[in-house]
């Protein structure tokens, strides 16, 4: 195969155009180091040629000038021959490394796409490209290069004499029949023993995550039990694989060594018939280990390369599962008009939809409550509003648009997020606040962090504003993360705001900020929508909106759903009928004691 391994970085992703020009430029690069191989392999024969020579002609004439001058020439040929293999070697390293650095934001873009359908694929997908940068760095990649070039030299021994190209065709054809022996008998052994690996390290990421609550709840042994045991299934069956590789191996290489013997004999008969010169003998030897040294590499590389293209195949559907359309042009500026239009969802990973249905609109400016019991769709509801989870059926719009439709730079701008539990990136305070943007403005910055009330406590850190947190950072309590996270959703005063309980770990101070925080973003002008059950913001919103499985219970101007729901409540007390609370409505939190649900 005369472009190697890099077959398979070839991306399939047609929707992607970066995609497909790193998969243009590989391939071009790769045929670059396949001219290199003509070359290399061509230079090959310089010691065969040259013993053909010292023995044929120098010691039958006796002519040491001879000697010096075919000395000389072959010392040049062999110089060149291993600065173009230097070069090729350069070549394929750096062709790794490229591939690497041009598909990794792709294959996290991917990743950060499929995220919320359940699918993180892009830490395996970023092990997988590590994976393709070594092989295309390692020797196996060699052997995949110089294996069209076996013909050639059996050819070459053929025309020394026809017996030498015989037992030279057979031997490769034995050595292939190994090589096709070893990935049968070792495909099934290296996928198990991934596959189990890859479920081992899942978990322990997941662990590791949660690692307070193991912890705290004595779940370590039992973690590791269960990591033990995918450790184990991965370890045996890698055992298996290598024990089966190792075998076959060591059998190819006594295979080779008894072929070389065997060509030196019939040469040593041919010479003596006098059918071939002892040059032509020596020189024989020497072009059968080449013919058969990319096949015998091949099979000691085998592995490498099963692991590379199965690492390219996960790489491939990892880019092809999270490609995106082309990126929408540009939009004026959202008033802030939100919609949706018979929304329905199925939660990532679920079969039964948790919305159903769902039919609204806000007006730009408009502040509405979401209220409900647990598992009543309020969280799910909230990730379709901002675009992170695509609904099955309908759309939720801004301005019209899907909001899936806007421009990613648009949408980071014109929409503030505060999820259920939030979480700060690596970084420093200022990088979380302004989303990790690289031209963050500090006045924007600390404008809303003083509206999240986060301005004074972020000062009294070690480093104000420039304190990592994150791994590895400074130790943030459950308040002031959501300080900050509240902070990172109102950054440069989007249009559209989705706080989802953002009441949670707020004390008294903190539930002072959040409803300062909702007024001065309905002041200049976004729409606002609140999971919460907290009479103040209640009581403060346009709109009152109660959701009961995944279906809009009640909407419209928060006076008259709550003079809907009285009205309800009475009728069922009159007929002393165990009524189904639709509307509890919490105290102020005192931040002691967690908001109580609409149930």
């Amino acid at each position: 195969m005369p472009h190697g391994g890099l077959f398979f970085v070839m991306i399939a992703a047609d929707r992607s155009p970066t995609a497909t020009v790193v998969g243009r430029q590989a391939k071009s690069m790769l045929g670059i180091a396949a001219g290199f191989s003509v070359l290399i392999n061509l230079l090959m024969l310089t010691s065969p040629l040259y013993m053909i020579q010292v023995f044929d002609r120098v010691l039958a004439s006796g002519r040491t000038e001879t000697l010096l001058m075919l000395t000389l020439i072959a010392g040049v040929a062999v110089l060149v021959l291993g600065l173009l293999e230097a070069v090729r070697g350069r070549l394929l390293a750096g062709t790794g490394i490229w591939i690497e650095q041009q598909l990794a934001p792709l294959v996290i873009g991917a990743g950060l796409a499929q995220a919320p359908q359940g699918r993180a694929t892009a830490p395996q997908a970023l092990r997988d490209l590590a994976t393709l940068r070594g092989f295309l760095s390692g020797g196996a990649i060699l052997g995949l290069l110089d294996a069209p070039w076996v013909g050639f030299f059996i050819l070459v021994l053929a025309l020394l004499h026809p017996w030498l190209g015989v037992v030279a065709l057979v031997a490769a054809v034995v050595l292939f029949a190994v090589a096709l022996l070893n990935e049968v008998t070792t495909r099934t052994p290296l996928r198990e023993s991934s596959a189990a690996a890859a479920n081992g390290n899942r978990g322990v990421d997941v662990a590791l995550r949660h690692g307070e609550t193991v912890e705290a709840m004595g779940m370590t042994r039992r973690l590791l039990r269960g990591w033990s045991g995918f450790a184990a299934t991965a370890a045996a069956r890698q055992l298996v694989a290598s024990n089966r590789s190792a075998d076959l191996l060591s059998a190819a290489r006594a295979f080779r060594l008894f072929v070389q013997i065997l060509i030196l004999a019939l040469g040593a008969y041919l010479v003596l018939r006098r059918q071939l010169t002892p040059g032509g003998m020596v020189a024989g030897s020497i072009i059968l280990g080449r013919a058969l040294a990319p096949i015998e590499q091949g099979i000691g590389g085998w592995r490498s390369f099963i692991w590379a293209r199965d690492a390219w195949h996960r790489v491939r559907v990892s880019l092809e599962g999270g490609a995106g359309e082309v990126e929408p042009m540009p939009l004026p500026e959202p008033e802030g008009v939100v919609s949706c239009q018979e929304v329905w969802l199925v939660p990532p990973g679920g079969v039964d939809p948790v919305l159903g249905a769902v039919q609204f609109s806000l007006a730009p400016g408009e502040l509405v409550a979401i209220i409900g019991p647990s598992g009543a769709g309020k969280s799910a509801l909230c990730n379709v509003l901002v675009g992170a989870w695509a609904p099955v059926r309908g759309r939720a719009c801004l301005d019209g648009v899907d909001i899936r439709k806007w421009n990613l730079e648009q949408r980071a701008r014109f929409v503030g997020y505060l999820p259920q539990v939030a979480g700060l990136l690596e970084g420093t305070i200022k990088e979380n606040i302004a989303r990790m943007s690289d031209e963050a403005d500090p006045a924007a910055v600390v404008e809303a962090a003083r509206a999240a009330g986060a301005h004074d406590f972020i000062l009294s850190l070690p480093d104000a504003y420039d304190t990592r947190v994150g791994e590895g950072g400074v130790s943030l309590s459950s308040g002031q993360r959501q300080r900050i996270a509240l902070a990172r959703a109102v950054y440069g005063r989007p249009k559209f705001i989705v706080l989802d309980d953002p009441h949670a770990g707020l004390d008294e101070a903190g539930e002072a900020h959040l409803r300062n925080l909702i007024e001065a973003a309905r002041r200049w002008g976004a729409t606002v929508v609140v999971v919460a059950a907290q009479r103040p913001t209640v009581m403060a919103a346009d709109k009152l909106m109660i959701l009961h499985k995944g279906r809009i219970q009640a909407f419209g101007p928060r006076d008259e759903v709550l003079s809907e729901i009285r009205c309800i409540q009475s009728r069922s007390a009159a007929a002393r009928a165990p009524a189904v609370p639709v509307l509890q409505v919490a105290p102020p939190s005192s931040g002691t004691e967690d908001a109580r649900r609409a149930s």
